[in-house]
């Protein structure tokens, strides 16, 4: 009889339509052999070198203000612009097809201080935070040709972030990303077999087992998802199906804020280290029309596997045929949700 914590299988992932392999044989606990230790954080809390720095000049001559909350500002280097030509090219070929896309790009300042991470904000500046997502979201998906707001941190530098300063983006798009087309499908399937989200129904699910929960508060619950594939990957869900950020109330974006600050401490903790991951919110799109089949939640994708420094890469296989996990969800939840809630950096 297949045991999933002894036996290798393969796991589904509805949102997704994906599956992904998990062999828990591979290793019996989240990590193995030497632990390297990473030098403490010391980044002082405002750096004249650093361009998100209140003050602070930008590249291209820019300069940050003066700013003493969030601070939100278009790209400087933008992957995409909002005045170029999205016309569709004929092509030649149906092997060369291509088509003009626009955009909105913008950096988000967490905090004027350069020392400070969600994980050691207060719980009034993450919902500043919060509320700072929310205005983006009508002011950015009001526009006529944007039909999709994603927001999204990348956090460390084995994320690729090119900037130790609390920062998130968001990209404004006129078209909706692949993994929103795939989410949007899934979803919607769902809503017209069942009449209720696919997240309500897979949130009652996790909470009557209480396998992979983590953390939960009134309105939030924060999980290991059955088909994870990066080692401490995480989701938050909303209680509520709300479709997107704009539709929480005041009470539930305390809560979302309390939630956030519960995971990130956690993660620090794991390997007490500031922990890398890519964090983004998946909400409904923004082109005018009512989408109840939404569910508003959150991806984190840490890639860290052992220690703050050793990471899980996305090596041939996994490229090439099936995305495979050692680690399995349970025992990736089981070991956040016994980290202390404190920072560890407040217990010394």
């Amino acid at each position: 009889m297949l045991d999933p914590s002894q036996h290798p299988h393969r796991r589904y992932n509805p949102l997704s339509g994906e599956w992904i392999i998990v062999s828990p044989h591979r290793t019996k606990r989240p990590w193995q052999g030497q632990v390297e230790q990473t030098p403490p954080d010391t980044r002082p809390a405002y750096d004249p070198t650093c361009y998100l720095c209140p003050g602070n000049e930008r590249a291209g001559g820019k300069r940050t203000p003066q700013y003493t909350g969030t601070y939100v500002f278009d790209n400087d280097f933008p992957a995409l612009l909002p005045d170029s030509p999205d016309e569709i090219v004929e092509p030649d070929s149906p092997f060369f097809r291509m088509e003009g896309d626009r955009g909105i790009c913008r950096v988000i300042c967490f905090n004027p201080r350069h020392d400070l991470t969600l994980a050691q904000m207060d719980l009034a500046d993450i919902r500043r935070v919060i509320d700072t997502w929310a205005e983006q979201v009508v002011d950015l998906g009001s526009r006529e040709f944007i039909n999709y707001v994603q927001i999204f941190e990348n956090k460390g530098a084995p994320m690729g972030a090119s900037n130790p300063h609390p920062h998130g983006q968001i990209w404004a798009t006129m078209r909706l990303p692949y993994e929103i087309q795939r989410e949007d499908t899934n979803q919607h399937a769902y809503f017209e077999a069942h009449g209720r989200t696919l997240l309500s129904d897979y949130l009652d699910e996790e909470r009557q087992r209480d396998e992979r929960i983590i953390y939960s508060n009134q309105h939030w619950t924060v999980l290991v998802p059955f088909w994870a594939f990066w080692p401490y990957e995480t989701m938050l869900i909303s209680h509520r199906p709300a479709p997107d950020l704009l539709s929480l109330d005041g009470v539930e974006r305390d809560a979302l804020a309390d939630a956030l600050h519960a995971i990130t401490v956690r993660y620090d903790n794991l390997f007490q280290a500031s922990f890398s991951y890519g964090m983004g919110f998946h909400q409904q799109p923004t082109d005018g029309v009512l989408h109840p089949y939404w569910h508003l939640h959150a991806h984190f994708y840490p890639p860290l596997l052992r220690s703050a420094t050793v990471r899980k890469f996305v090596a041939s296989y996994e490229l090439l045929g099936t995305r495979q996990r050692d680690i399995s969800a349970e025992m990736a939840a089981r070991t956040l949700r016994d980290l202390p809630g404190m920072h560890y950096s407040l217990a010394k």
